[in-house]
């Protein structure tokens, strides 16, 4: 089979090349075995690949899977031949309450991934794909659509008439958007471009702010949102941003950190995050049953993921310099 592999993490995207191994085995018990078509960039893949996060080399990367199943081994109920299915971020988390706070489990991380064209796993690690779903579609429900499905729907529990606050138009925000329109709720959204302001409102956004030409968007949205704030803020920004969100908000509403763009640690404005009694929470995508959901609920939605453009698999680091570039509106997607 073909696959993708990483070089020394010092190499960066340059590292990334083509490679051939042998096609895995029959599944053994409990085992499924999937012929992938599909995954999808997220900024924890360029991460990895760009050595910015370490890991080993010939690493194959991608945290993102989707393809059919082939074969089953013995016992397996939840998978048949020909199932479409969809990989797993933590394939180690079922169910409850988070229980992982790293990624050496995580494929394409702390273990091989899915820039390839076959994967034997426990059947565990894949959820079925919605129905009528194309790979490259289904191949962005697991970490960025995911993700944005846990930020609105578990933790913050949206609800018709809720006002939201998105930041940017990456991957987590569009889905996000789309979910949070699916749901009754009212959205702003912020980006530097206005070209990509204006895709967010065909998608449906109710309200825009260019945050370069408005450095106090928090403020603007509060306004929008009837001087009191919005509800719920999907923060993507981190350190550079929160303290514009936490503007943005209202007393009592919530923000959900699920990003780090603009660095690792820095100020925030403690005493206004305690006098506005926002709940902060940070979450990282989610568990199997928050997917199985996930999906059932995009069933029912009529949602579709916003795919800006498709690589051949031969071409990731290429892809990987288009998402540096800022310039996707969505998500990238890989075909195999």
């Amino acid at each position: 089979m073909k696959l993708m592999k990483l070089g020394q993490p010092e190499d960066g995207l340059k590292g990334i090349s083509a490679a051939e191994a042998e096609t895995p085995a029959a599944p053994q018990a409990g085992e499924i075995k999937v012929r992938l078509y599909a995954s999808s960039l997220n900024y924890h893949d360029y991460g990895v690949a760009s050595g910015a996060m370490r890991s080993v080399p010939g690493r194959i990367p991608m945290s993102d899977g989707a393809g059919v199943v082939e074969a089953v081994g013995e016992g397996v109920t939840d998978f048949a031949p020909g199932d479409h299915a969809v990989s797993l971020f933590f394939p180690d988390w079922q169910d409850g309450p988070p229980a992982v706070a790293d990624f050496s489990r995580t494929p394409g991380d702390g273990i091989d991934g899915y820039a390839r064209e076959y994967v034997v796993t426990p059947a565990s690690w894949f959820t079925k794909a919605p129905r009528g779903w194309t790979h490259e579609e289904a191949a962005t429900i697991t970490t960025a659509g995911l993700t944005a499905w846990r930020a609105l729907v578990v933790e913050a529990q949206i609800k018709p008439g809720d006002k939201v606050l998105l930041l940017g138009t990456g991957g987590v925000s569009v889905y996000a958007l789309q979910i949070a329109k699916g749901c009754g709720a009212q959205v702003a959204i912020t980006s530097s471009s206005d070209d990509k302001l204006k895709k967010a409102i065909e998608l449906g956004a109710d309200f825009t702010v260019n945050y370069k030409s408005d450095e106090k968007w928090g403020e603007t949205v509060q306004a929008w949102a009837g001087g009191t704030g919005v509800d719920h803020v999907v923060e993507v920004g981190g350190p550079a941003t929160l303290a514009n969100s936490i503007d943005a908000c209202r007393i009592g509403g919530n923000i959900v950190l699920i990003g780090v763009l603009t660095g690792f640690q820095g100020d925030i404005p403690t005493a206004k995050l305690m006098s506005k009694q926002i709940r902060l929470t940070g979450i990282i995508v989610g568990s199997h049953r928050h997917q199985q959901e996930f999906v059932r609920g995009l069933e029912t939605m009529n949602v579709k993921p916003v795919i800006d453009k498709t690589f051949p698999l031969r071409q990731l680091a290429e892809a990987f310099e288009y998402e540096a570039s800022g310039q996707h509106f969505g998500k990238i997607c890989i075909a195999i």
